[in-house]
Order: C-alpha cells, then structure tokens, then sequence
C-alpha cells in the first residue's frame, strides 16, 4: 500500500487534525485561518507557510479522505478479488466512507464543502471523478463486460439504480433514527445490489481475476491522482 507521506512537521500534522475538527464542528464556510492556528498551537503565518489559504486546506482534509476510500478499496481487491462483486464492492463503499466524516457531510449536501472543492477548474474535474456517480460509471462497465452484472437492463439505467440505491443507504446509515430499523443495514445493502445486478449464478474465478485486476486499474489511477494532489497542495515552496 502507498504511504500517505507528509512533507512537514508535526505542527502540520496539528493545523489538519485542527482544521477537521472545526470543520466538522462549525462548517467550512465559518472556520478561519486565525481559529485554526489557535486551535493546533501555531502562529497563523504557520498555517499560510503550508498550504496558502484556508480553501487549500480544506481542499487538502477532503483529499486526504479520498486517498483513504481508493487505498481501502485497492487493499480489499487485492487481497480479495471476488470483492469487485458488486454487492462487496458497495458495502465496502459504503462502510469506508461512513467512516470519514469530511467525506460524510459532501454526501449530505455540505454547499459550502461543495463549493469550496469545485472552485478551481483543476481541482473540480479531480474531485468530479471521485464521487461514487463517477466511480460507477467507470468501474460497471468492467463488471459487466466479465459478467458480473447481468446484460437484461441497460448499463446507464444500472448506474443510476445503484448511485440511487447507495445514496438512500447512506442517508439511512447516516440517520438511522429516521430510517426503519434493521439489525445489520449493510447486509441489506449488499442483498439488494445482488438482487439488482446480480446474474443468477456464481462468476467465473477467471472472470473475477480479470475484472479485478482492470478495477484496480481505475482505482490505481484515481489514487495516484489524488495523492499527487496531496503532494502538490502540501508543499512548503508552493
């Protein structure tokens, strides 16, 4: 597994571990720099040595979520490839990203997370292809070239069953005193994708390996992108 290496101090490591908390606390939009830098122990010129305002930042908390998700699923696939099923593949999703609160509140419609990750064209075309819309719409295809979803519906109307089907999931998960009671909510899940998707039978060993190892592929990709980013927008010399 890549490591998620910082490029600065420990007081670095305080301003995000400061910033998330706030974040979470207050929202994106209310939190200043001069919060922050009193929050992690730091001058405020320290905060702006790292990252130059507070969008870059947060930018940087929300990436560092994403590199979490795509790390979690290229672990599970490589050690496991019957994992790309998708039943297991949208339980993992989900349990992944219920566990990241940054990654929560985007997914309960946070505008001003929104807005500040889709500010600068680069950084919105990046985050665009993270979003579990975009993550079905490429890695499906995969699944159901190598028979792994079933070919009696159209692929698009797929996509949008299964993005419909983990988004009302997620609210539940995310709110269950609002949502019917259920003993485990992502045994459900994953029956109901089965359900939705699934062919009758089970797949092919060959099938799964070949699937998998092009999975990992989009994943890879999506990873090495986001950590990049990571790098970039954490660099002192910025």
């Amino acid at each position: 597994m890549h490591q998620l290496v910082e490029h600065h101090s420990r007081k670095a490591a305080r301003i995000l571990d400061s910033a998330r908390e706030l974040v979470l606390d207050h929202g994106a939009a209310k939190v200043t720099v001069s919060e922050i830098s009193r929050a992690a122990g730091v001058g405020k010129g320290t905060v702006y040595l790292y990252w130059p305002s507070k969008e870059d930042l947060i930018r940087g908390l929300f990436a560092r979520d994403l590199f979490t998700i795509l790390e979690t699923g290229i672990a599970r696939v490589t050690t496991d490839p019957a994992t790309v099923q998708p039943r297991h593949l949208a339980t993992l999703l989900l349990r992944t990203t219920h566990r990241l609160p940054l990654a929560q509140r985007l997914q309960r419609g946070d505008a001003d997370l929104l807005r500040i990750l889709m500010q600068d064209a680069g950084d919105r075309d990046l985050f665009a292809r993270t979003q579990p819309a975009a993550m079905c719409r490429q890695v499906m295809p995969i699944l159901r070239r190598h028979g792994l979803i079933r070919h009696d519906r159209p692929l698009p109307d797929q996509v949008y069953a299964l993005h419909a089907v983990l988004t009302g999931f997620f609210a539940a998960v995310s709110a269950p005193a609002s949502a019917p009671p259920a003993d485990d909510p992502y045994t459900v899940l994953a029956d109901t994708v089965a359900l939705l998707l699934e062919p009758s039978g089970p797949p092919a060993e060959a099938a799964l390996a070949a699937a998998a190892d092009q999975t990992l592929a989009v994943l890879r990709e999506t990873r090495d992108a986001i950590l990049d980013y990571i790098d970039r927008s954490q660099s002192p010399d910025r």
